[in-house]
């Protein structure tokens, strides 16, 4: 047998815990390693249990998903056990998201699941079966590098890449990590569950965000944080009032529809002002920013990201949004840290978002890591704010 996953021994006798969601892509990847001879387990975490949720079509980790990987685990001959993980997930993701939308981000739960949950807590666990290795159905490719270690790079696919959503992964964990699913297709991988006989075979693919089963995130948040839909004022980038909202939970960076306001051209949501409980409408020119300042940064490219910023402007590659491919930009220290400059610039840039950095010299393909966003003031309204700033009565009457 083929040692598929880079690790030192005989498919035989290496273990490999498999993260099985239920889904055709983890499922496909429990029968590829089982096909290949290695020890594989399966684990399946309860994450949560809207009832509504359990039976939904496009959800995920609850009550249907549990049944469905327990089956493939059958029809492919291996153990399987479900972990109770949703006190920590509700911590760890779920209040955190609100948290962040309350505060007038756009949040990425997703990583904040694979960082605290599969790559912490679901690796440790692996580590305590014997396993030497966690894989998981993720579409991003983990390969070893000449001077040992490993590092992640894109997916083969470019509209299944997942790579933006585990920038956060640290050295260590990719050291641990395999992602047998990297160099395919979807196409392919629904035809490899089809030849395994796998009970999930065309099961749809999850979407939105797990945990909201109606797909209304402002449901969830006033039921997690009552109050959060307090009403405020719809105002444009000079602070005048045009309506009322009510709440800003209702609302994401570049939203047109739903305002419930009458203009003379279209207007969009360029900033929640949270502190205040307004919500900034103007043009859409006043979307497009070219710098973004990031936090919580994570480096996993060569060397010291200090040093490299120290001596000025790093070429990369950039995503600040998991569907659109990366751009070219650079990264270098600003006065309040880490910035990114974006050389053709970006819409609706938000808050919480991610900016996932790419090598510039290995085809944009290797992951340098990453960060989220922390402030991304867009050019119109640095230029409205500029215009106030000289004009004190403006300013004052604003307040």
């Amino acid at each position: 047998m083929r040692n598929s996953l880079d690790i030192e021994g005989q498919p035989a006798d290496t273990r490999v815990v498999v993260a099985m969601s239920g889904g055709v892509d983890s499922s496909v990847t429990a029968a590829l390693l089982k096909a290949d001879g290695y020890d594989v387990v399966g684990v399946t975490l309860q994450l949560y249990d809207h009832g509504a949720a359990t039976h939904r079509k496009g959800a995920c980790c609850a009550g249907q998903d549990i049944h469905d990987a327990r089956m493939v685990a059958g029809s492919i001959g291996i153990p399987h056990y479900v972990l109770d993980y949703e006190s920590r997930f509700k911590e760890a993701v779920i209040d955190r998201f609100a948290d962040s939308y309350v505060a007038g981000e756009t949040p990425v739960p997703c990583v904040d699941c694979n960082q605290a949950i599969k790559f912490r807590d679901l690796l440790a666990t692996a580590r305590d079966l014997g396993a030497k290795a966690l894989a998981t159905g993720h579409y991003v490719a983990s390969r070893a590098l000449p001077a040992g270690g490993r590092a992640l790079y894109r997916a083969r696919e470019e509209e299944r890449d997942q790579s933006y959503f585990l920038f956060a992964t640290t050295r260590e964990q990719i050291d641990f990590l395999r992602f047998p699913l990297g160099d395919l297709t979807k196409a392919q991988t629904r035809e490899l569950a089809r030849r395994f006989g796998l009970p999930v075979a065309e099961k749809p693919d999850s979407q939105d965000i797990c945990f909201v089963p109606s797909g209304r995130y402002a449901d969830v948040i006033e039921r997690l944080r009552p109050g959060a839909a307090a009403a405020g004022d719809i105002v444009d980038l000079s602070g005048r009032v045009l309506g009322r909202h009510a709440g800003i939970i209702n609302f994401t960076i570049g939203q047109r529809r739903g305002l419930g306001i009458a203009s003379g051209e279209p207007l969009y949501v360029v900033r929640l002002d949270a502190v205040n409980g307004r919500v900034v409408v103007g043009p859409r020119q006043a979307l497009r920013t070219t710098r973004v300042q990031l936090r919580d940064i994570n480096w996993i490219g060569d060397g010291s990201l200090d040093a490299l910023t120290a001596d000025g402007r790093v070429d990369v590659f950039v995503k600040v949004r998991s569907t659109r491919p990366p751009q070219p930009a650079w990264l270098m220290r600003g006065a309040t840290g880490i910035e990114v400059e974006l050389a053709g610039g970006e819409e609706g840039v938000a808050p919480g978002q991610v900016c996932a950095l790419y090598d510039a010299g290995s085809g944009q393909a290797r992951m340098l890591g990453g960060g989220f966003i922390r402030s991304a003031a867009p050019r119109g309204e640095i230029s409205a704010i500029a215009a106030m700033r000289s004009n004190p009565e403006r300013v004052e009457a604003r307040e």
